[in-house]
């Protein structure tokens, strides 16, 4: 029996697309750095698109207008793959404005929040020790740099890796502490860990 054309023709591979994850990050080098290192160490499947750059609630508006765009494009093309599976936005408290109105937004447009207070750096100081008591961002810096020597407003991926595990477990708890308090979100506090479990969660079994 004569073979059709479609069984002598070389197939290419098969491939599901990445789910497409978005970061819109309050820092133009730590954050964005930092999230790109757990990307590429956790050979994560994800298609990362990082915009760096903006206070709180520029931050959630920006991150609701990339969304609505994704959106569109997609019922346009009628390719859900064109749309984010996540979006985040990732910002410290600091002496920031509107805080409640970024909060109220995200949530009314499906946007995440990693927020941390009062810094990106208190979830780096999680790797090494505990942290209950109110921190300054300077104290927070001044303590990174005693456990990573290398620490200059760059968190290396790799020298907190393996201490990642702690860093989760002291997140979780301060979560609940405060939680337990009614003193969610105060100062110390991060979610940082939520969107690097979900970017862990995509990581390639290869």
């Amino acid at each position: 029996m004569a073979r059709n054309h479609d069984d002598l023709r070389r197939r290419r591979p098969h491939r599901q697309p990445k789910p497409r994850f978005l970061i819109v990050c309050e820092g133009t080098v730590t954050e964005p750095r930092y999230f790109r290192d757990v990307r590429h160490a956790e050979r994560s499947l994800i298609d990362l698109q990082i915009e760096p750059g903006g206070t709180p609630r520029t931050l959630v508006e920006r991150a609701v207008e990339r969304k609505r765009e994704a959106d569109g494009k997609a019922r346009k093309l009628k390719d859900d793959n064109q749309k984010y599976e996540e979006v985040w936005c990732v910002f410290d408290i600091d002496e920031h404005p509107l805080i409640p109105e970024a909060k109220d937004q995200a949530r009314a447009n499906g946007i995440e929040l990693a927020i941390s207070n009062p810094c990106f750096e208190l979830w780096a100081l999680l790797h090494f020790q505990d942290q209950r008591a109110h921190i300054e961002r300077g104290k927070a810096q001044h303590l990174c740099r005693s456990h990573m020597h290398n620490y200059e407003k760059d968190l290396d991926y790799e020298t907190l890796r393996p201490k990642y595990s702690n860093a989760l477990r002291r997140a979780e708890d301060l979560e609940k502490w405060h939680d337990s308090r009614g003193t969610v979100g105060a100062n110390p506090s991060t979610t940082v860990y939520r969107l690097v479990e979900r970017i862990k969660v995509q990581a390639s079994s290869n």
